[in-house]
């Protein structure tokens, strides 16, 4: 059913192409990006949500009634 739509649209081969073609250099950037990132900074970032860092900006400026 998809491809009677296609056949009969003039000119699709070219959006068909540059939208697989933004695809995959997306794609090829996001996986560039992550193997070039520093191994500390993913280890840092992982660890966010389980524990506190050791040394928080806010540290010093709030106190609390404990």
């Amino acid at each position: 059913m998809f491809k009677q739509f296609v056949d009969k649209a003039a000119g699709v081969e070219m959006y068909l192409i540059v939208s697989l073609v933004i695809f995959l250099v997306f794609f090829i950037l996001v996986g560039l990006l992550l193997i070039k990132m520093n191994k500390k900074h993913i280890q840092y970032m992982s660890a966010l949500p389980i524990s506190e860092p050791e040394s928080s900006p806010f540290s010093g400026k709030f106190k609390t009634n404990n």
